[in-house]
């Protein structure tokens, strides 16, 4: 199993930037790719970026350019940068983690909240 914690959401200013971080624990060595989903109000999750264990990244058509997602994996956390924020940014954000063959885990989410 893995335990996922995120940490970092906040209140920012449109304009403004945040940094996400995701601290995994468990059975971390396994982790094959992490991710960043968020889940605006009346929406469904959607993938923000993913980096793979070799650090291969993928990002949203809206973030590319503005988010980075990084992996560390001595540390066993994920963080995503997050600049150039607006208000469609505003989302809950969960961290996520799958292990091939075994399942996914998510963490519990964090609240970004992007004032216009």
């Amino acid at each position: 199993q893995v335990q996922l914690v995120e940490s970092g959401g906040g209140l920012v200013q449109a304009g403004g930037s945040l940094r996400l971080s995701c601290a995994a624990s468990g059975r971390t060595s396994s982790i094959n790719v992490m991710s960043w989903y968020r889940e605006a109000p009346g929406k469904q999750r959607e993938l923000v970026a993913t980096i793979s264990s070799g650090s291969s990244t993928n990002y949203a058509d809206s973030v590319k350019g503005r988010f980075t997602i990084s992996r560390d994996n001595a540390k066993n956390t994920v963080s995503l940068e997050m600049n150039s924020l607006g208000p469609e940014d505003t989302a809950v954000y969960y961290c996520y983690a799958r292990i091939y063959a075994v399942g996914f885990f998510w963490g519990q989410g964090t609240q970004v909240t992007v004032s216009s």
